[in-house]
């Protein structure tokens, strides 16, 4: 494959060797399903045979260096794998979890190179599942409180504690963790554990929200054993290495798996419920105007994340990627109320009265209410921008006389 892909011709050939592998890669039958249960339902042969083909050519993580089983593609050429994916029908089997979208880009920039042999290589067959385990129950916005500790015990640390809104915890393999190691000092007393989460004293407890689902839970270690080897960058360091990391799930992926509010054209929705009038337009004026407004957002939002991926040129996120999380999480929740206005009377929380995806629009905008919430607040996310983006003064760490102790 040509090293410069930054000519139109380049580019060009590089799309026509992508469609070429899709036509001969990519299962028929999958064409159009949007999840993996929907694909399931086409057949579970054609899901596996996909996933082993796009894995086996490195394309589940295009981005990443082929020595660990990545595609080794630039930015310009992963979107065009994207683009023609998304063209036959197709999305990445291996799915957008943590594994992909927040340690493995972590590990690769403060991992040793065991670490990276070990983890990165099933991330990308999507083989392993992982789960964060930031928050505590003194812990939330001031991370840097966090208290569940890990002691050294030679060759490995014993640790003990809790993390709650662990996402996944009850499907994982392995746990990032930040724990305490040295009780004296708040920031520089953190580091970045590896936890297997088959370990011995090891127990998980979903929560049930109120959007029926339980995609959080608490977690409990009780004199878990935990290798030196699986301490990412230096010990006490961990603060460093976990505030990357969020920066990383603050970015918003292109590959990201569609909501289910996303299936269809909100104004087909809208059009539906609200009807339309002579002109073809939809009835509700102030309706109209308003979902127009959200429609250009949604444009220039998409449109900003293109440039700040292309300007990063490789380099991994920035301070940016705060903003673009802010205004992310507001427009997921916008268009969710948009839908949920427009059904009007129709809105359920279950019943054969109500078709699926109206109930599925209900329950998106009930747990979208967390969007603001989750990977550092809207108003942390503020602090953030102001401080990093902006320069201005930090008026906590000011009267405190030291850092704040925001969650990063």
């Amino acid at each position: 494959m040509p090293d410069d892909l930054s000519s139109p011709i380049s580019l060009e050939a590089f799309r026509g060797e992508v469609q070429a592998w899709l036509e001969a890669n990519f299962p028929k039958a999958l064409a159009g399903r949007q999840s993996q249960a929907e694909a399931g339902e086409a057949g579970p042969e054609d899901l596996a045979d996909w996933k082993r083909a796009l894995c086996g050519k490195g394309w589940g993580t295009p981005t990443w260096p082929s020595q660990y089983g990545g595609g080794g593609l630039t930015p310009v050429q992963a979107r065009v794998l994207r683009e023609e994916i998304r063209r036959v029908g197709g999305w990445n089997p291996i799915g957008w979890g943590m594994g992909v979208r927040m340690l493995g880009p972590t590990l690769l920039e403060y991992g040793t190179e065991a670490q990276k042999q070990q983890h990165i290589p099933p991330i990308c067959r999507g083989e392993t599942r992982w789960c964060q385990g930031y928050s505590e129950p003194g812990a939330g916005s001031d991370l840097a409180s966090l208290q569940t500790k890990a002691e050294d015990r030679g060759d490995h640390f014993l640790v003990n504690g809790q993390k709650l809104w662990t996402s996944g915890a009850q499907y994982a393999d392995w746990c990032f963790c930040l724990v305490r190691t040295d009780p004296t000092r708040k920031h520089d007393g953190i580091s970045f554990l590896l936890i297997d989460m088959r370990s011995p004293g090891v127990r998980v407890n979903p929560i049930q929200l109120i959007s029926g689902r339980s995609p959080f839970c608490e977690t409990f270690f009780t004199d878990v054993r935990v290798s030196k080897a699986n301490l990412v960058g230096p010990l006490n360091g961990g603060w460093t290495v976990g505030k990357r990391l969020l920066q990383y799930e603050r970015q918003r992926n292109e590959d990201a798996p569609a909501r289910a509010t996303e299936q269809r054209a909100i104004e087909d929705v809208a059009a539906e419920h609200l009807g339309r009038d002579p002109q073809g337009r939809l009835a509700d004026p102030d309706y109209r105007a308003r979902l127009t407004r959200h429609l250009m957002d949604r444009k220039a939002f998409n449109l900003t994340l293109q440039r700040s991926i292309v300007e990063a040129g490789g380099g991994g996120p920035t301070a940016a990627t705060s903003i673009l999380k802010n205004v992310s999480s507001l427009l997921v929740q916008e268009r969710s109320e948009l839908l949920v206005e427009a059904l009007g009377q129709a809105v359920g929380w279950e019943g054969e009265t109500f078709a699926p995806e109206e109930l599925a629009y209900v329950r998106e905008w009930l747990s979208g209410k967390a969007n603001t919430i989750f990977a550092g607040s809207y108003e942390i996310q503020n602090n953030i921008i102001s401080k990093r983006i902006l320069g201005l003064p930090d008026p906590v760490a000011s009267e405190a006389g030291g850092l704040s102790g925001q969650r990063p």
